[in-house]
């Protein structure tokens, strides 16, 4: 932590909140109270003018709800960390302030040591940020994204699909990433649900920047632009490319861009992991044709199986060759007579991974906005020792599609 003092702004309309939280930080010889607001308008308004590191946020207000306040004060102080503090302890709330780029979620009245800690640890946050912006700054001719290394180029997109909803993608998805995250190869995660994606709420990151900041400007994108858009989540280091904040913002993103957007971070990047809809839109089907490799997931759910079926007889006429799909069945629970061995045998397509149930594991983290697989007591249950079979199988597979390519291309007999 730094020896600078972390600024914070109370903004509550109850003027004798305002006074008992500033009384109860007064005594924290690293925090310094900088300011008061009353509204949401004045929040902005003073947070412009006082660049405090830490807002302490009310939700509820006469002129605007924080979760507004929120999201204009971050577009204008991206290093800011927003706290919301609300009497309802409402996961829809939680959510909305998350996506409006809050850091932290306090129910009121929240205990001294609730409030010092969420304090602390945003105000690293903004320090931290404060010190990215900065180093991003210098614009020298050569340097990139990850530490002035050359760009990579034979860098993998992997998509993770499934054409039935709630099979477990965007978990699968947000823990491949980590897993695959390793010193010689960096990984990013795009949401590729721009209407309603929570990839940064899994990694319970707030949306400073997006898809939809890149996509505009894709025939002039350079890594330092990137890496200033990209989310960087400190405990993974895994990089993630965040969907827009509004459903509406997700217009404005064509498939044609989004697909060279994906073609541009392969680049950057040795794994470009994509979540995606279940749903065929313009932005899913492109993303499909740009990937090396296709993870389809199903569950033992008829449903499940029935559309995973239907998409294996679609990918002939969408180009996706066979063998480019890796077949993966999430959730299994063996007490079900739908075995993996059995669907394979039914779709003559082996089930290259299987995923177990594993709630106590795999919930939890999905609540707290933690990946599983950050997790060392974790990685030993059943879903992280499967999670780590499958990165091992998609290695292998990307190893056996680049031999194939080269064969094909004449290279691979030198």
């Amino acid at each position: 932590m730094s020896n600078e003092k972390i600024r914070v702004l109370i903004v509550d309309d109850i003027a004798e909140t305002r006074e008992n939280i500033r009384k109860l930080l007064q005594f924290e010889s690293d925090v310094e109270v900088v300011g008061a607001a009353r509204t949401g308008t004045e929040a902005i308004e003073l947070a412009s003018q006082l660049s405090p590191d830490v807002i302490l946020m009310d939700i509820n207000m006469p002129d605007m709800d924080g979760i507004e306040a929120t999201e204009r004060i971050r577009r204008k102080l991206s290093w800011a960390q927003i706290v919301i503090l609300s009497v309802q302890g409402d996961p829809n709330y939680m959510r909305r302030a998350m996506l409006a780029g809050a850091r932290d979620f306090l129910t009121k009245p929240p205990t001294i040591d609730e409030l010092i800690s969420a304090v602390r640890r945003a105000g690293e946050m903004a320090l931290e940020e404060k010190g990215k912006s900065a180093a991003l700054q210098p614009n020298i001719p050569g340097s990139g994204p990850l530490g002035g290394l050359p760009l990579v180029t034979t860098g993998k997109i992997i998509t993770v699909y499934s054409p039935k909803g709630g099979t477990g993608c965007s978990t699968l998805a947000v823990n491949l990433a980590v897993t695959l995250q390793t010193d010689e190869t960096q990984v990013a995660i795009v949401d590729g649900n721009l209407q309603f994606g929570d990839v940064a709420v899994f990694f319970n990151e707030p949306i400073k920047n997006h898809v939809a900041d890149l996509t505009p400007r894709v025939d002039e994108l350079d890594p330092e632009v990137v890496e200033g858009v990209m989310i960087h989540h400190a405990a993974s280091r895994v990089r993630i490319l965040a969907a827009p904040p509004r459903p509406e913002m997700a217009e404005d993103v064509s498939g044609e861009q989004f697909a060279r957007l994906l073609s541009y971070l392969r680049r950057l990047y040795a794994y470009v992991i994509v979540d995606t809809t279940s749903y065929l839109s313009d932005i899913t089907l492109s993303t499909l044709d740009v990937s090396d490799l296709v993870v389809l997931v199903t569950t033992q759910d008829i449903p499940s199986i029935a559309n995973a079926r239907l998409f294996f007889d679609l990918a002939t006429a969408l180009s996706i060759p066979v063998e480019s799909i890796l077949f993966v069945m999430n959730r299994y629970d063996k007490r079900i007579n739908i075995t993996p061995e059995k669907v394979g045998e039914s779709f003559k397509k082996k089930v290259a991974s299987v995923i177990p149930l594993d709630s106590r594991s795999v919930i939890p983290a999905m609540n707290r906005g933690k990946p599983f697989m950050l997790d060392n007591k974790t990685k030993s249950q059943p879903a992280g020792r499967a999670m780590l079979s499958l990165a091992e199988v998609i290695r292998q597979r990307v190893a056996e599609l680049d031999e194939q390519s080269l064969e094909a291309s004449g290279l691979g007999r030198f």
